[in-house]
C-alpha cells in the first residue's frame, strides 16, 4: 500500500499578510482624505501658483520701467533715488506678497480647526469612519499626514520664490530683512508656523468638537502665539552694543534696533536721550555732566543674526508643534478608550 502524503496546511496569515493589508488599509485613508479635502487641496495648489507667479511677474516683468527710472535717477547723480523710485508699484507689490506668505498660516488653523477635523466630529463622520475599521490613530495620522506633506511642498516653492524675488532688485525696496512681509517668508519659520498651526487647529477641533467654535479658536490660538514669538523674537540670539560719547551711536542702516538710550553714571538708561537737556550748547553740557551722561547706546542685531534668530524661532514653533500633536493623540486615544467602555 503506497502512503498518502498528508495535504499541506493553508497558510496561515503572517507578518507579511496582515502588512499588506494594512498597507492597503492605510492607502485607503489615505485616498478618503484626498478625496475629502480635494477641493482645499487644490485651492492650495492655486495660491502657490498664483503667488509664485505675480512674484516671478513682478521681478521679471513689472520692475522694468521703475528700474530704467531708477537707473537714470543714478546716472544723474540724485541722492534721494530710492526715495523718489522705490517705495511704490514693485516695493509695495513684493510687500504684499511677503505679507499672505507670513501670514497664511492662519487661514491653515482655520482650515484645520474647522473643515479637517471639527466638521467631521460634529457631524459624526470620523465615528462613522472609525467603525468600518479605521482605528482613530490610523485616521488622525492621515488627517495630519496629507494635509503636512502639501503644506510643506507649497510653502516651500513659496518661501524660494520670495528669496529670489526680494534679494533681485534691493535698491527698489524698502522691506529690510526684519520687517513684517520679509522675516517670515524667506526663511523656515515660516513653513514652521504652518505645521504648527495645522497641529494647533487639530487639537481644537478634538478639545471642542465643533467646527466654527474650532475654527475661531484655532485662528485666535495661532495668532497668538505668533504674537507672543515675536514679542521675544529679540532676545533669541545675543544682540551687539555699541556706545559713544556721542548723541547718537552709528550702527549699520539695516540693523534690527533693539533699544537706545543714554549712559548715566556708567548704566544704560533706555528711552532717555540728549534732549533731556536743552537750552544753549554750554547749558546742555552743564546739564549732561550734571545728571552724569557720559554717552548713548545701542543695542540691535546685525543682518548676519538673521540665520540664527530664524533657527531658533523655528525650533520653537516646531516645539510647540510636536507638543499640540503628541496632545491631540492622547486626547484621541482617552475619548475612544472611554467611549468603547461605555
Amino acid at each position: 500500500m503506497t502512503a498518502v502524503a498528508p495535504a499541506e496546511a493553508p497558510a496561515s496569515p503572517g507578518p507579511a499578510r496582515r502588512g499588506g493589508v494594512d498597507g492597503r488599509t492605510a492607502w485607503g485613508t489615505v485616498r478618503t482624505v484626498l478625496r475629502l479635502h480635494r477641493t482645499a487641496l487644490l485651492g492650495w495648489a492655486a495660491v502657490v501658483l498664483a503667488l509664485s507667479g505675480w512674484l516671478v511677474w513682478l521681478t521679471e516683468d513689472a520692475v522694468k520701467e521703475e528700474l530704467a527710472a531708477w537707473e537714470s535717477c543714478q546716472r544723474a547723480g540724485q541722492d534721494l533715488c530710492d526715495m523718489s523710485v522705490g517705495w511704490v508699484g514693485y516695493s509695495e507689490s513684493l510687500n504684499w506678497v511677503g505679507l499672505l506668505i507670513s501670514y497664511c498660516f492662519l487661514a491653515v488653523a482655520a482650515f484645520a480647526g474647522g473643515a479637517l477635523i471639527g466638521r467631521e466630529l460634529e457631524n459624526g463622520t470620523a465615528g462613522l469612519a472609525w467603525a468600518q475599521g479605521i482605528t482613530p490613530v490610523r485616521w488622525l495620522t492621515a488627517k495630519l499626514a496629507v494635509p503636512a506633506l502639501a503644506l510643506t511642498a507649497g510653502a516651500t516653492v513659496l518661501v524660494l520664490v520670495y528669496r529670489w524675488a526680494w534679494g533681485a532688485h534691493r535698491t527698489l525696496t524698502d522691506n529690510g530683512w526684519m520687517s513684517d512681509d520679509a522675516y517670515l517668508s524667506r526663511g523656515p519659520a515660516g513653513l514652521a508656523y504652518i505645521l504648527c498651526a495645522l497641529a494647533l487647529g487639530v487639537l481644537t477641533a478634538l478639545l471642542l468638537r465643533r467646527a466654527l467654535p474650532a475654527l475661531a479658536v484655532s485662528v485666535a490660538a495661532s495668532g497668538l502665539l505668533a504674537f507672543v514669538v515675536a514679542r521675544y523674537r529679540g532676545s533669541f540670539w545675543p544682540t551687539v552694543t555699541r556706545t559713544s560719547t556721542a548723541a547718537a551711536v552709528d550702527f549699520p542702516d539695516n540693523g534690527w534696533e533693539l533699544e537706545n538710550g543714554l549712559l548715566i553714571d556708567g548704566r544704560r538708561t533706555p528711552d532717555v536721550g540728549y534732549w533731556i537737556c536743552d537750552g544753549t550748547a554750554t547749558e546742555a553740557r552743564r546739564c549732561l555732566d550734571d545728571l552724569g551722561v557720559t554717552g548713548s547706546y545701542t543695542t540691535y542685531h546685525p543682518e548676519s543674526h538673521y540665520w540664527p534668530l530664524q533657527l531658533v524661532e523655528t525650533g520653537v514653533v516646531l516645539a510647540v508643534a510636536a507638543l499640540a500633536t503628541a496632545a491631540a493623540f492622547l486626547l484621541l486615544r482617552r475619548r475612544t478608550a472611554t467611549a468603547l467602555a461605555a
